[in-house]
């Protein structure tokens, strides 16, 4: 059973292609402007940005490298590149948000007068590229890992901004330059907590784990209670990509004709599919024969697998 789509959006690589471009315009905007203005939180801002254009950069790639077909070296295609870049991108976040920190601290000990006309001018600047960057991703992003880490990270940027602006206005009023690396450190913290999930999710498809919202005990008891199907063991389920789910196992049945087993087979990936969103699925029947009144039944394991595969 055979059905091909690719989840590739040319609109989504067009979206990401142009993102990048102007991310990276911003970023030396927004490094200028915070040398001049003394503020670190634009700096900062300018360095959380430019993981931005990373990730942008990245999810372009993996958004192209996803839609390669397998090969005979890569037999499940390239669909975790996506994930992969996801994961690259957390990480640099991290480190970056370490390196904040330790500015910010050093800033504390030793504040400057900053320019916080510069800065709100700026930081408006900023909210309207980031604003702007993800409503264009926000429907890619519910389907695709490596989409929604990129949105998340102008998320982070969006909130930046508006905690530069509202910084900069109280600097205004009160003069307490310690607002500009305190706002640095609360940008740090962000970070560090836009990048958590997406390190969690990625790392556990990366290591073959359950996918998100998926308990074992719930797809084998809804399996079990398949027609025809008498027990389900050896069950793995992982994910390909971020939005593709596989699933391996052994089904126990009673010694039926092969049009019955198809039958069985048909019903169990439909199953799968519906309420689970398992598309890509290899199970192997295992007859039961009950002529053994004592144990109830010899398991007689069939040589040859069947094999549901939807590819969505």
């Amino acid at each position: 059973m055979h059905s091909h789509a690719h989840s590739h959006h040319p609109a989504t690589a067009n979206v990401l292609r142009w993102s990048v471009g102007a991310t990276v315009v911003f970023v030396a905007l927004e490094v200028f402007a915070g040398i001049k203005a003394h503020s670190l939180a634009l700096v900062s801002d300018a360095g959380h940005n430019f993981t931005d254009a990373l990730a942008l950069l990245l999810a372009w790639i993996a958004n192209y490298l996803e839609t390669k077909p397998a090969n005979e070296f890569k037999t499940y295609g390239y669909q975790r590149a996506g994930v992969l870049s996801a994961f690259v991108n957390a990480l640099t976040l991290v480190a970056l948000s370490v390196w904040i920190f330790y500015e910010s601290i050093e800033r504390l000990r030793q504040p400057l007068p900053v320019n916080q006309n510069v800065m709100i001018a700026v930081a408006a600047v900023g909210l309207v590229l980031n604003g702007g960057i993800m409503w264009a991703l926000r429907v890619a992003r519910r389907k695709d890992i490596n989409v929604r880490a990129a949105f998340v990270h102008m998320l982070g940027d969006a909130l930046g901004s508006i905690a530069i602006i509202a910084g900069a206005v109280a600097i205004a009023y009160t003069g307490w330059v310690q607002v500009d690396p305190l706002l640095s450190m609360l940008i740090g913290a962000l970070i560090v907590w836009t990048a958590w999930d997406i390190i969690h999710e990625s790392l556990n498809i990366l290591l073959e784990g359950l996918p998100r919202g998926l308990r074992l005990n719930d797809v084998i008891g809804v399996m079990r209670a398949v027609e025809g199907v008498m027990d389900v063991h050896d069950l793995h389920i992982w994910s390909l990509g971020s939005s593709t789910h596989a699933l391996s196992c052994h089904v126990l049945i009673e010694d039926v004709p092969p049009s019955s087993s198809d039958a069985i087979l048909r019903r169990l990936n439909g199953m799968l599919a519906e309420r689970f969103h398992i598309a890509h699925t290899t199970v192997q029947f295992e007859h039961c024969s009950c002529e053994v009144s004592e144990t109830g039944c010899i398991v007689i394991p069939v040589e040859t697998q069947h094999e549901g595969h939807q590819h969505t």
